[in-house]
C-alpha cells in the first residue's frame, strides 16, 4: 500500500452541519497532497441530514449513517484492493465506522485512535444524540443493533484491538454518565502520553497493536486531541492537548509501520478558521507524517 487515495468523507451525520463538512476541501487547498504521491479517488456524499432524534434508537441519523458507512466501506475497499493507502478526510467522527467496515470485510481490523474524547456514550448519556460521540462504543459492538451490527459483522472490533490515545475527557464524561471504557482496551490519556513522552508512547501502542492476530490497523485522528489552544477550530472545546510536534511524531510513528491499514481525518472546522492558518498548520503537519510514510516505503512524490 503506496500510493495514497484520497477519499472526501464529508458526513455530519453524527455531528450538525456547523461547518465540519468543509474539512476536505480546507485541507486540500491548504496544500495536504503537496510532495506526496496521491490521487484523488473520490467524494462519498451523505445522505440528507435530518435534526430530529430517532425514537428507536435515541441517535440522529441512524439509518443514514448506516447507509453512509457501507459506501463509505466500498470506497476504501477499492482503495485497498487497488494496493493505496486510504487516506479519509472526513466529517465527523462517525466515518470511523465505515473505514473500519471496509477492513472488517477483510479480516481483523485494529485501531489507534487518537482523539481528545474517548466517545464511549451512550445514547441515554448523549444530550444530543450524536453519534459522533458514540463511535468507539458502536465500533465495540456496544449501542443499537442498527449501528453495532453492520452488514452482521457485529463487533467491528474486539475491545483487545484498541487503543485509545491522548484523551482528557475522562471527568468530563464520567459526570455526564458515560459508560467506562472496558478493561480489555487499552487507554493512554494524555497524562500517561506525556509521562512516557508522546514518540514513546506512540512506539507502545503501535507495539500492541502488531502484536497477535489481526489484519493490520487504522489511524483515527479527530483533531482536538490538539492542544485547543493550537486547534481552537473544533466544535466540543477543552482545555490542554498534544502539540503540533507530538502528534506529527505520533503519526509518522504510526503510518510508517507496515501494518497501518489507512488513516481518517475528523472534526476540523473550517469556519473557525476564517484566515485559513490553521488548516495550514494542520496541513503541514499530516503531510510530515504522510511523508514519513512515503519514505518508508520509498514512495516520495515530486514537490
Amino acid at each position: 500500500m503506496n500510493e495514497l487515495a484520497i477519499i472526501e468523507a464529508p458526513s455530519v451525520l453524527g455531528l450538525r452541519p456547523s461547518g465540519v463538512q468543509d474539512l476536505p476541501a480546507a485541507l486540500l487547498e491548504a496544500g495536504l497532497l503537496t510532495g506526496l504521491h496521491a490521487v484523488r479517488t473520490g467524494r462519498v456524499e451523505p445522505p440528507a441530514y435530518d435534526p430530529a432524534r430517532d425514537a428507536a434508537t435515541g441517535v440522529l441519523n441512524p439509518h443514514g449513517i448506516v447507509e453512509y458507512s457501507v459506501r463509505l466501506a466500498d470506497a476504501v475497499g477499492r482503495a485497498l484492493d487497488a494496493g493505496r493507502f486510504p487516506v479519509v478526510l472526513g466529517g465527523d467522527c462517525t466515518v470511523l465506522l465505515g473505514n473500519l467496515l471496509a477492513l472488517r470485510r477483510r479480516g481483523r481490523p485494529k485501531l489507534l485512535f487518537l482523539d481528545g474524547h474517548t466517545d464511549f456514550y451512550q445514547p441515554s448519556a448523549e444530550p444530543n444524540g450524536e453519534a459522533a460521540s458514540m463511535e468507539l462504543a458502536l465500533a465495540t459492538g456496544r449501542g443499537p443493533r442498527l449501528l453495532t451490527d453492520l452488514e452482521g459483522r457485529r463487533p467491528l472490533l474486539h475491545d483487545e484491538d484498541v487503543v485509545a490515545f491522548g484523551f482528557r475527557d475522562t471527568d468530563e464524561s464520567a459526570a455526564a454518565g458515560m459508560q467506562p471504557l472496558p478493561p480489555g482496551l487499552h487507554a493512554l490519556d494524555l497524562d500517561a502520553v506525556r509521562a512516557a513522552g508522546a514518540g514513546t508512547a506512540a512506539r507502545l501502542a503501535v507495539d500492541r497493536l502488531t502484536a497477535g492476530p489481526g489484519t493490520g490497523f487504522w489511524v483515527h485522528l479527530d483533531v482536538d486531541v490538539l492542544d485547543d489552544a493550537l486547534m481552537p477550530a473544533v466544535d466540543y472545546r477543552q482545555p490542554g492537548g498534544l502539540t503540533w510536534r507530538e502528534l506529527a511524531d505520533v503519526l509518522g510513528t504510526a503510518l510508517a509501520d507496515p501494518a497501518a491499514a489507512g488513516l481518517d481525518v475528523t472534526i476540523f472546522n473550517p469556519r473557525l478558521d476564517p484566515d485559513g492558518t490553521i488548516a495550514a498548520r494542520l496541513a503541514a503537519c499530516l503531510r510530515e507524517a504522510l511523508a514519513a510514510r512515503a519514505d518508508a516505503w520509498g514512495t516520495r512524490g515530486s514537490p
